[in-house]
C-alpha cells in the first residue's frame, strides 16, 4: 500500500510541475486570464488531431460540382455515342449504295 501512495505522490507532483507549466504558456500567448480560457480562444493555433469537418455551404459546392461533373460527363457519352451511331449507319448506306 505504501508503493501506491508513493506513485500518487509523485503523479501528484508532476500534475502540479504541468499545471504551472501551463499557467506560464498561457501567459506567453496572451491568454492567461480566466476568462480568455473559458471563451475558447485559440490565438491562431491550428486543431492537431481529431475529425475534420465541414461547413454546409462547402458540402453544398462540393455536391453541386460534382453533380455537374457526372452530367458533363453524361453529356459527353451521349454526344459520343449518337456521333458514333451516325458514323456506323451513314457507313452502312454509303456502302449499299454502291
Amino acid at each position: 500500500m505504501n508503493e501506491i501512495q508513493s506513485i500518487i505522490s509523485r503523479l501528484e507532483h508532476q500534475r502540479t510541475a504541468i499545471e504551472r507549466a501551463l499557467a506560464a504558456l498561457r501567459e506567453v500567448e496572451g491568454s492567461g486570464t480566466p476568462a480568455a480560457r473559458k471563451q475558447g480562444k485559440r490565438g491562431g493555433r491550428k486543431r492537431v488531431g481529431g475529425k475534420r469537418r465541414m461547413s454546409p455551404e462547402g458540402r453544398a459546392r462540393i455536391a453541386e460540382a460534382t453533380r455537374k461533373r457526372w452530367a458533363d460527363k453524361r453529356a459527353a457519352d451521349a454526344a459520343a455515342a449518337t456521333k458514333k451511331a451516325a458514323k456506323k449507319k451513314g457507313g452502312k448506306k454509303a456502302a449499299g449504295s454502291e
